[in-house]
C-alpha cells in the first residue's frame, strides 16, 4: 500500500507526457532516420503549404506557418509515431467555406477570424480528449469522408479556374455557375496564362508517372515557374501572367486571436463540424500508420495532441492543422522511427522558409492553379467510390448526399448532414433486429433447427432467435414481429445468444411479455442469455417477473420444461409432430402425461 501514493502520480505523468512512452526507442540510428525523414517532410510541405493557404483564402505564408508549430506540438503530445500534422486540403476548404461570407479572403479581418476559429477548435479537441471521447470519430463513416473530399475536390478546381485560364469569375458563383461562365467566355482566355497552367499540370503528371519517388508538387511548381520565366523573357508583348509575390522570411510571428464575445458567437456554429472533420482526418491517418507499424494507438491522447497543436498554433499565426495523409505516408516511407521526425520537420521548415521565401515572387498564380488541380484530382477516391456505389445502397446514399451537400451547402453543414444520415441509417438498421423463427428438421437425424418457413411450426410452441440489441428504438419492431408469428397464448422460446445489449425499455418489454403470456395461457422462456444483458435484468428486478426458472442454457432444456408443464390434451389431437416429445405425449396414458421423464435427441 505504501507504493500506491507514488505509482499513481507516476502513472498519471506517464499518461500525460507521451514522450515518456517512446523515448526509450530513441537511439543514434533512429535519430539519423528521423532527421532524414524530417528533412524530406519539410521540403515537401513547402509547395503544399502555399497551395493549401490559397485554398483556405489565407496569405501564402500562413500555410507554411501551419506546418511549423502545430507539427511540433502534435508530434510531442499525440500518440502516433508517424502522424505529421499541418495544413490539409479538407481543413483549408472548410475554413474558406466558413469564413469567406464573413470577411474578404486574405484580409486582416479574415486572418484574425481564422486564428480565432483555430483556437476554438483546439480548445474543443482538447476538451474531447480529456473527456475520453475519442470514440466520437467513429460516427463519421468512410462514405461521408469520401463524399466530402470528392465535393471539395470540385470546389478547389472551380475556385482556381480564373487563375488557370485568366478569366475573371463573378464572386459568389457556385460550381455550375463558374463552369458556365468560363465556357461562355473562352474568347477572353489568356493563352500565356493557360499555357503556364498546362505546363505545370503536364510536369506534375509526368513526374508522378515517371519518377514517383520525387515530390511531384515541387517539380510541377518549378516547371510552371520556368515556363512563365521563358514566356516573359522571350515574348515582346505583356503576357498577363501574375505572380504570388515574395513571402515573409521571418519565423512564425506571435499572433492574438479575437476573443470578443461577438466573434466567438459568430464562429461557434461551425466549430463542431470543423473539429469532427479535423479529428476524423487525424485519427484515420494515425490508425492507418499504426496498422503498418504495429503500434497501439490511443485515440484520446491523439485528441489531446491535436487540440494542443491548434490551441498553441493559433498564437503562432497557424490556422487549423490536422493530420496529413501525404506527409504522414511519406514520413513512414522515409524511415521515420519516432515522433521526433515530425518535430524535426517543423523545426527544419522554419529554417527553410528564411531561404526560399524571397523566391515566391517568381511563382505564377497559374502555376499555383495547376498545382491545385493536381491536388483536387488526387482527392477523388475513384476506387472506393465505385465499390461503394456497387456494394451498398445505403452507403451510396450517404456518399452522394454528402457530395451534393458539399457542392450546394456550407461545408460544415454538409459534414453534419452526412453524419446525421449515417446515424439515421444505423439507427434504422439496429431498430429492426432480425427475428428468425425455427423448427426442428424432421429429415435430419439429429433434428437440427431450420427456418419455420421450411416446414410446419408447432401450434403451441414457437422458437424465435433475435439478432440485435433490445433497446428503446427496437422494441416496436420486435413486438410487431412476435404478435404476427407468436401470439400471447403461444409458449415462446426466445433464443437470446444474438442479444448483446438490453436497455431499460427492453428489460421492461421482456418482463411485460412474460406476464402477458402467462395470463393468456402461454409462457416466455429465454435461452442462452449473455452475462451483460442478464445483469441488466437482475439489477432492475425484471428477472423476478420473468422467472429465473424460465432462463435456460439450451433449447432442449426449455422444450423439456414447457412440455412438462403443458396440458397434454392439446397435443393428443394435433395432426403434427414437430418435436419428439409430441409422439411421447400422444402415446402415453393421460394420467401419466404430465410426469413422463421426457427426452429428445434435439441438438442444443
Amino acid at each position: 500500500m505504501r507504493n500506491t501514493g507514488f505509482t499513481l502520480p507516476v502513472q498519471s505523468l506517464f499518461n500525460r507526457l507521451p514522450p515518456l512512452r517512446w523515448w526509450h526507442r530513441v537511439t543514434p540510428d533512429t535519430l539519423k532516420a528521423d532527421l532524414i525523414a524530417g528533412l524530406t517532410g519539410a521540403i515537401v510541405v513547402l509547395p503544399q503549404g502555399v497551395a493549401f493557404a490559397a485554398i483556405a483564402g489565407m496569405p501564402p505564408v500562413y500555410g507554411l506557418y501551419a506546418g511549423m508549430v502545430p507539427a511540433i506540438i502534435a508530434a510531442l503530445f499525440g500518440s502516433s509515431w508517424h502522424l505529421v500534422s499541418g495544413p490539409t486540403t479538407a481543413a483549408s476548404i472548410v475554413l474558406f467555406s466558413m469564413l469567406s461570407p464573413l470577411a474578404e479572403p486574405g484580409s486582416e479581418l479574415y486572418v484574425r477570424l481564422a486564428l480565432t476559429l483555430t483556437l476554438m477548435v483546439g480548445i474543443t479537441q482538447l476538451a474531447l480528449g480529456f473527456m475520453r471521447l475519442g470514440v466520437l470519430v467513429n460516427f463519421i463513416s468512410h462514405s461521408v469522408v469520401i463524399g466530402f473530399t470528392s465535393g471539395a475536390a470540385l470546389l478547389i478546381a472551380t475556385n482556381q479556374l480564373q487563375n488557370f485560364f485568366g478569366i475573371p469569375i463573378p464572386p459568389g458563383s457556385n460550381v455550375f455557375q463558374a463552369v458556365h461562365h468560363v465556357v461562355g467566355h473562352l474568347d477572353t482566355l489568356h493563352p500565356w496564362v493557360a499555357g503556364v497552367g498546362m505546363a505545370t499540370l503536364a510536369t506534375g503528371v509526368l513526374c508522378r508517372r515517371l519518377m514517383p519517388k520525387i515530390p511531384y508538387m515541387i517539380v510541377a511548381m518549378i516547371g510552371g515557374t520556368l515556363a512563365a520565366w521563358l514566356l516573359e523573357t522571350l515574348l515582346p508583348m505583356p503576357t498577363g501572367i501574375s505572380h504570388v509575390g515574395a513571402l515573409s522570411a521571418q519565423p512564425p510571428p506571435l499572433s492574438m486571436p479575437d476573443l470578443s464575445l461577438s466573434t466567438l458567437r459568430t464562429l461557434a456554429p461551425g466549430v463542431i463540424a470543423v473539429t469532427l472533420l479535423a479529428l476524423t482526418e487525424a485519427i484515420s491517418i494515425a490508425r492507418a500508420m499504426a496498422l503498418r507499424s504495429g503500434q497501439t494507438l490511443d485515440a484520446d491522447q491523439e485528441f489531446i495532441g491535436q487540440g494542443l497543436s491548434n490551441l498553441i498554433g493559433s498564437f503562432f499565426s497557424a490556422y487549423v492543422a490536422t493530420g496529413s495523409f501525404n506527409r504522414s505516408g511519406l514520413n513512414y516511407d522515409a524511415g521515420a522511427q519516432t515522433p521526433l521526425s515530425a518535430t524535426f520537420s517543423g523545426v527544419i521548415l522554419i529554417g527553410l522558409v528564411s531561404l526560399i521565401a524571397p523566391l515566391a515572387q517568381y511563382l505564377p498564380n497559374a502555376a499555383m492553379a495547376g498545382l491545385l488541380f493536381l491536388v483536387a484530382w488526387g482527392l477523388i477516391d475513384w476506387h472506393h467510390i465505385h465499390k461503394t456505389l456497387q456494394a451498398s445502397r445505403s452507403e451510396a446514399l450517404i456518399l452522394i448526399t454528402t457530395f451534393l451537400g458539399t457542392l450546394f451547402l456550407n461545408l460544415e453543414l454538409a459534414i453534419l448532414l452526412g453524419v446525421m444520415l449515417s446515424l439515421g441509417i444505423h439507427l434504422a438498421r439496429t431498430s429492426h433486429p432480425r427475428i428468425s423463427f425455427r423448427i426442428p428438421d424432421p429429415q435430419h437425424p439429429r433434428r437440427r433447427f431450420i427456418s419455420a418457413t421450411q416446414g410446419t411450426p408447432c401450434p403451441r410452441i414457437q422458437i424465435a432467435r433475435v439478432d440485435g440489441s433490445l433497446f428503446f428504438a427496437a422494441i416496436g419492431s420486435v413486438q410487431k414481429q412476435l404478435e404476427q408469428h407468436a401470439p400471447p397464448h403461444i409458449h415462446l422460446i426466445l433464443v437470446a445468444s444474438g442479444i448483446n445489449f438490453i436497455d431499460l425499455t427492453g428489460a421492461e418489454f421482456l418482463a411485460q411479455e412474460a406476464i402477458k403470456r402467462r395470463q393468456a395461457g402461454g409462457s416466455l422462456s429465454i435461452v442462452r442469455l449473455k452475462e451483460v444483458p442478464r445483469a441488466t435484468l437482475a439489477r432492475g428486478g425484471f428477472l423476478d417477473k420473468i422467472g429465473t426458472e424460465n432462463l435456460h442454457n439450451a433449447k432442449l432444456d426449455a422444450i423439456r420444461t414447457i412440455f412438462a408443464r403443458m396440458d397434454p390434451a392439446g397435443c393428443v389431437a394435433c395432426p403434427w409432430s414437430v418435436f419428439n416429445e409430441c409422439e411421447t405425449i400422444k402415446e402415453a396414458p393421460p394420467s401419466a402425461a404430465r410426469i413422463l421423464p421426457l427426452s429428445s435427441p434435439l441438438a442444443a
